[in-house]
C-alpha cells in the first residue's frame, strides 16, 4: 500500500497482513480522495476504525491540516504510529487508542470529515450511521462499507459503487 498523490506521493506504508484484514484498496481510495477534492484543504480529519491511517494519512498528504486516528487494536496501533513516523507527521496526528463508539460517546469537537473503514462484519456500519444522525461529529461522514450492505440512510445521502464496495457520503443532519 502507499500514498497515492500529494506531498507524500508513492511512500509506501506498513500494512496489516492475516486473515480478516481488508485494507481500502488503491482504487477505492483513489476516487474517495478525488470525491472529497477541495474540501481536504485545511480541513480537520477523524479516521474511525484508523487500522493503518492510510485514509488519514491520505487526507494529509493532499492537504487537511490535520488526522486524529481512533483504533483500539494493538497491532494496528503499532502500524499506525510506524506510518505516522515514517512520514514525519507527529505534529498533524493525533492517536486515539479506543473503540470508536467509546470515543463517540464522551463529548467531540465537531471535525470538517469524517472518514471510516469499519468491519465489513458486524453491524458496525449501521451503528455509525445511526450515531451520527443522532449527534453528528463531522460536517461530513464519508463510510465504507460493503455495497449490499443494508442501511437506513437520509435521503441526502449519497452512495457510489466501487465493485463490491461502496463509499457513502453523509452531510451533517443539523
Amino acid at each position: 500500500m502507499r500514498i497515492i498523490s500529494g506531498r507524500w506521493k508513492g511512500h509506501g506504508l506498513n500494512v496489516l497482513r492475516g486473515r480478516g484484514i481488508r485494507p481500502t484498496s488503491d482504487r477505492v481510495r483513489e476516487a474517495w480522495m478525488s470525491a472529497l477534492g477541495d474540501k481536504l484543504t485545511t480541513a480537520r480529519i477523524l479516521d474511525l476504525f484508523a487500522g493503518s491511517g492510510a485514509l488519514g494519512l491520505e487526507a494529509l498528504s493532499r492537504g487537511a491540516a490535520s488526522a486524529t486516528f481512533v483504533e483500539s487494536a494493538k497491532d494496528p496501533l503499532r502500524i499506525l504510529t510506524a506510518n505516522i513516523e515514517l512520514l514525519g507527521a507527529q505534529s498533524e496526528c493525533k492517536i486515539v487508542r479506543a473503540d470508536a463508539f467509546q470515543f463517540l460517546k464522551k463529548p467531540v469537537e465537531v471535525f470538517d470529515l469524517a472518514l471510516a473503514d469499519p468491519p465489513y462484519v458486524g453491524e458496525a456500519a449501521r451503528r455509525l450511521v445511526e450515531h451520527f444522525l443522532r449527534k453528528p461529529f463531522a460536517k461530513e461522514l464519508w463510510l465504507e462499507h460493503p455495497w449490499r450492505k443494508n442501511l437506513t440512510l437520509p435521503g441526502d445521502a449519497r452512495t457510489r459503487r466501487y465493485g463490491d464496495t461502496a463509499l457513502t457520503t453523509i452531510p451533517n443532519p443539523l
